[in-house]
């Protein structure tokens, strides 16, 4: 790291472990993203589990208590939207992508280049591994596709699919002939809009929050003196990027309860 600017030094550690789809191919994967995201996935169903095998019906210990009242804040957040059993899907659903967003969020706090030791034996990835999947838009933009499908299904299972269509066209300005394409136009901006939005609130949080990261520990190369400051900084910054880890998971699950609350009501 010492015989390296800041530029080559961050441009380093921003490089995708990206392969190619087939010789040619107009596609190409981040491995690393698609690595850590599976990973932190299991993390998170075998979280689930451990939590499930040893919940009681008596009187809970520490971490089914912790759990329980996570899940029930998350569940109140649910049914303040939905009201009947329609929330019955949507608060597990929440919890989960809550969970699934915190773990990939939290490996901002590992050391980059700890990180970069191991990950330099990995054949292929000693040009670049990143660790945060929601740093990479594709990350959050495919959580937030997700999420739009979701939004799609239930607006035609709710409305029926001439009755989505009807919407297309008809609202929110009327149903008019003349008015058709205004609507039309309208709300394709809205539905476009939407995983655009969900996906880039979180990928720039997080993504800012890696740069700082970086430029703490390239100041920390600087000298004693600047070790010193680069730690205390990192301490405080890690302190703060704590809330944020919290913060843009949460605005993400709720987000998500909302896209899906939305596609329950007509305009």
């Amino acid at each position: 790291m010492a015989a390296q600017n800041p530029s080559e030094y961050i441009g380093h550690h921003l490089t995708f472990f990206t392969k190619p789809v087939g010789e040619g191919a107009f596609w190409s994967l981040n491995v690393d993203t698609l690595i850590v995201s599976i990973l932190l996935g299991f993390v998170g169903l075998g979280f689930f589990w451990w939590i499930a095998k040893g919940a009681t019906a008596g009187i809970p210990g520490k971490k089914q208590a912790f759990v329980e009242l996570v899940f029930g804040f998350i569940d109140d957040q649910v049914k303040g939207i939905f009201h009947g059993d329609r929330h019955k899907f949507v608060a597990p659903l929440a919890f989960t992508v809550f969970v699934w967003v915190v773990l990939m969020n939290s490996m901002d706090f590992l050391p980059v280049d700890i990180i970069a030791w191991f990950t330099h034996f990995v054949p292929g990835a000693d040009h670049g591994f990143r660790i945060v999947p929601t740093a990479d838009v594709n990350t959050t933009f495919a959580l937030a596709l997700s999420v739009w499908f979701l939004m799609i299904f239930y607006a035609i299972k709710v409305k029926g699919l001439g009755g989505f269509i009807h919407e297309l066209f008809c609202a929110p300005f009327g149903s008019n002939p003349f008015l058709w394409p205004l609507n039309f136009v309208f709300n394709v901006v809205e539905y476009v809009s939407k995983p655009l939005s969900h996906s880039l609130r979180l990928f720039g949080n997080m993504y800012a929050g890696e740069i700082i990261f970086l430029l703490l520990w390239m100041m920390a190369t600087a000298g004693i003196v600047w070790a010193g400051v680069a730690i205390a900084l990192g301490w405080v910054w890690a302190m703060f990027h704590i809330l944020i880890v919290l913060l843009q998971a949460y605005i993400f699950m709720m987000l998500t309860v909302v896209y899906i609350q939305m596609s329950h009501e007509g305009h």
